[in-house]
């Protein structure tokens, strides 16, 4: 049984490193250049792109849904408790 997983274990270990050793596949082809036209085209999309993004107004809410809950002024101090001039605590 222990020669079954040593031997198990070696292959795990070589499965890996066979994946390496495969040949170089290129999965990505060479990225070709853009013929005038192709790059005309970017440049109009490009510029319809940054056109509609001028359209889009500015948020002038805010987007805090417990804005109106919260009370904008700062909480008021607590009056100080008295002591006991015998200094023990009454419960």
């Amino acid at each position: 049984m222990r020669m079954l997983s040593a031997a198990v274990m070696v292959v795990l270990l070589m499965v890996p490193a066979h994946a390496q050793m495969t040949p170089n596949i290129n999965l990505m082809p060479e990225l070709q250049s853009k013929s005038p036209e192709e790059r005309e085209q970017d440049a109009i999309r490009e510029k319809a792109y940054k056109d509609s993004l001028r359209k889009i107004p500015d948020a002038k809410t805010s987007s805090d849904p417990w804005g109106t809950v919260r009370s904008t002024e700062a909480p008021k101090a607590a009056a100080p408790a008295k002591k006991n001039k015998t200094g023990s605590s009454t419960q």
